[in-house]
C-alpha cells in the first residue's frame, strides 16, 4: 500500500470509530424527551432501551441511525480496501458503540450497529441473520435472546455462504462481542427475569383471556 492509501485507511478508521461512538440513543432521548436514557429502563444506550423508554417513533430513529453508523463505514471499507483490512475497519463502529469516547467508555451492546456492519459487507448474510433474529424474537418475545441468536448465526452463515476468511474472522469477533455484552441478560434469562416485548397479537390474546375470565366468573 502507498502512503496515501495508508493515510486514507487510517482516516477511515478514525471516522468509523467516531461515527460508531456517537450515542444517538442518548442524544435523541435528550432532544425528544429531555431525559438521559441511561437513567431509565435497562440503562442501555442502544435501540432496545430507546424503544422502551422513548417510544416507537424515537426508537425507530435510533435503530436507523445505529444501523447506518455501522453500514456506511463497512460499505466504504469493502469497496476501497482488501478483505483483511476492510474487516478491521468495519469492526471499529461496533467498538465505538460499545466503548464510546463520548460516554467515557460506556455505550450500548452493539447489536444494531453490528447489523449495519453486516449489511455493508455482506447483504445476503445480513438478510439471513435478520430472519434468524426475527424468528427468535417472535417465538421468545425477548430481544436479548434474538440478539444472541443472531450473534451465533452470523459466523455460521458467513462460513456456509463461503465468504472470505477475514469476513469469517470478523463475524466470530463481532458475534462474541455481542454475546459478551449480553452477559447480564443471560443471567436474567436463566433466572426467568428477562423482560418480554408485547406484540399487537399478544395484547389481543390477553384481552380475549380477560373477557373469557370475566364471563366465567359472572353470576348466573
Amino acid at each position: 500500500m502507498s502512503a496515501a492509501e495508508i493515510a486514507g485507511a487510517v482516516a477511515l478508521g478514525v471516522f468509523a470509530y467516531l461515527l460508531g461512538a456517537v450515542p444517538f440513543g442518548v442524544w435523541i432521548g435528550r432532544a425528544t424527551r429531555g431525559i438521559d436514557i441511561r437513567e431509565h429502563g435497562s440503562g442501555n444506550t442502544g435501540t432496545t432501551n430507546a424503544y422502551r423508554v422513548l417510544g416507537t417513533r424515537a426508537g425507530t430513529v435510533v435503530l436507523v441511525c445505529d444501523i447506518a453508523k455501522g453500514a456506511v463505514p463497512a460499505l466504504l471499507a469493502g469497496l476501497l480496501y482488501p478483505a483483511w483490512l476492510a474487516v478491521i475497519l468495519a469492526a471499529l463502529p461496533v467498538v465505538g458503540h460499545v466503548k464510546s469516547v463520548f460516554l467515557r467508555g460506556g455505550g450500548g451492546k452493539g447489536t444494531a450497529t453490528g447489523a449495519g456492519v453486516v449489511l455493508g459487507l455482506m447483504w445476503l448474510v445480513f438478510l439471513m441473520v435478520l430472519a434468524a433474529f426475527l424468528f427468535a424474537l417472535v417465538t421468545t418475545r425477548m430481544v436479548s435472546v434474538a440478539s444472541i441468536t443472531a450473534a451465533v448465526a452470523f459466523p455460521l452463515l458467513t462460513w456456509v455462504t463461503g465468504q472470505p476468511l477475514p469476513y469469517l474472522i470478523v463475524a466470530l469477533v463481532l458475534g462474541s462481542l455481542v454475546i459478551l455484552a449480553h452477559h447480564s441478560n443471560i443471567v436474567r434469562i436463566v433466572r426467568g427475569r428477562e423482560p418480554r416485548v408485547r406484540f399487537p397479537w399478544n395484547r389481543r390474546e390477553a384481552g380475549d383471556r380477560s373477557v373469557d375470565e370475566g364471563r366465567t366468573q359472572a353470576p348466573p
